[in-house]
């Protein structure tokens, strides 16, 4: 990365809340990648604690839509988090050491793979400073009618809006005021093809919707990476798990 055009990446970052790196992966390197998950899929999932395994059908394996912690359970998956381009790129956004969170599988089955609620990360993640990011690479050519990734430019700037409960397995919290004009006016989309990366600030909303297609699904690798100054807030933490516990009394 020449000097000019990565200070232009950061200013973009910072500005907009997210980045768009094209070809990030190349072709081979994708092949490579969509290999390792299949592999993965057929070999590890089926002994992978069930909290870590989300499907849209659990009598239906075709359904799988997020695996949770790929790292912990092989060694490919470890060095792609730990050790790589990936974490290189984290810490110069971050301008601090990345602290690798999660290595995540996402995906959206055709015609049931279910809208992802509109949300800031930060809501999950309670981290003051709320400096992290979210790293979101697509496997397959996605589009708006399988469920690309939507930002809302600049909404990491400000703060952190309302957010209740949604029905969507493995995003619990949707924002409750959403679309307003200011979202619609700043809505963007991102259709990606395979080996696409997209990076997000943890406070930046975003969203996606159903795949509505017959046949394509819309797998994608994510990334999250903590800033070693940010730190989670325990009290608020203990807030949002207790809600959670009234919420499903």
């Amino acid at each position: 990365m020449e000097t000019g055009n990565a200070q232009d990446l950061k200013e973009a970052f910072r500005r907009d809340g997210y980045v768009f790196l094209p070809g990030f992966l190349s072709p081979a390197e994708v092949g490579e990648l969509n290999e390792q998950v299949k592999n993965f899929i057929s070999g590890e999932v089926p002994a992978m604690p069930k909290e870590l395994v989300f499907y849209e059908d659990k009598n239906d394996p075709a359904t799988l839509k997020q695996l949770i912690d790929m790292q912990k359970y092989n060694a490919y998956f470890d060095v792609m988090l730990n050790n790589s381009r990936f974490k290189q790129i984290a810490e110069f956004l971050l301008d601090d050491v990345a602290i690798p969170k999660t290595l995540e599988y996402f995906n959206k089955p055709p015609k049931i793979g279910k809208p992802t609620p509109p949300h800031q990360d930060n809501y999950y993640f309670m981290l003051k400073p709320t400096e992290a990011v979210t790293m979101w690479l697509a496997l397959e050519d996605v589009d708006a009618e399988n469920g690309c990734v939507r930002y809302v430019t600049g909404s990491h700037r400000n703060g952190i809006r309302p957010h209740g409960r949604t029905q969507t397995l493995g995003f619990s919290q949707g924002i409750t005021d959403f679309w307003t004009e200011d979202d619609q006016a700043k809505a963007v989309a991102f259709p990606a093809k395979p080996g696409d990366l997209l990076i997000h600030h943890s406070m930046t909303i975003h969203w996606a919707e159903a795949n509505r297609t017959e046949n394509r699904t819309r797998k994608a690798i994510g990334l999250i990476y903590w800033a070693e100054s940010a730190k989670e807030d325990a009290e608020a933490k203990a807030a949002y798990q207790k809600k959670l516990h009234a919420e499903t009394l």
